[in-house]
């Protein structure tokens, strides 16, 4: 079993900044392919990013490249994401995913593992 707990949300301005945190335990965390996924409300769970367990490939969202950026320590067990320049349509809940296959998936299907969740509020 992995557990996993984000940390981090907030409400933050348009352009603003906020730094993402996922905590892991319970499985070796390296290896482990994470993602970031976000859910808005009424709608569908979309992949913000993800990076694979070995060599650290991350893939993004088109919504998200150029302002958010995604990293991993597996020495502290942790999955962060930075996101700078952020607009109102990047409100939503965040939440940290995790898989012991290694390749980046954009279906929330292919995570069994799931944090709570962390709201992100940017407004206008």
């Amino acid at each position: 079993q992995v557990q996993l707990v984000e940390s981090g949300g907030g409400l933050v301005q348009a352009g603003g900044s906020l730094r993402l945190s996922c905590a892991a335990s319970g499985r070796t965390f390296s290896g482990l392919n994470v993602a970031w996924f976000r859910q808005a409300p009424g709608k569908e769970r979309e992949f913000v990013a993800g990076i694979s367990q070995f060599d650290s490939i991350s893939a993004y969202a088109e919504s998200v490249k150029g302002r958010f950026t995604i990293s991993r320590d597996n020495a502290k067990n942790t999955l962060d994401l930075q996101m700078n320049s952020l607009k109102p349509e990047d409100t939503a809940v965040y939440y940290c995913a995790a898989r012991a296959v290694n390749t980046v998936s954009r279906t929330p299907s292919m995570y069994n593992y799931w944090g709570q969740g962390t709201q992100v509020t940017v407004s206008s």
